[in-house]
């Protein structure tokens, strides 16, 4: 059995409090692996054409206040 299958497998089996504070730890697990990425690729300039188009756009007045 493979570790994703042992994984699925203990999953399955959780009591649903117990599978309700999972999902919360693995939802916040996701978040921080999310927020890693961004910070990664700010700082590499991945996503400096996005936030020029987006003041560009701005400048030219194609934006609304939220």
């Amino acid at each position: 059995m493979s570790k994703l299958e042992q994984i699925e497998k203990s999953v399955a089996e959780l009591s649903p409090e117990e599978l309700k504070a999972f999902a919360a730890w693995f939802e916040g697990l996701q978040a921080d692996m999310w927020d890693r990425q961004i910070e990664a690729d700010a700082k590499t300039g991945r996503l400096d054409k996005f936030a020029e188009q987006a003041l560009a756009d701005h400048r030219a007045g194609r934006t609304r206040p939220l």
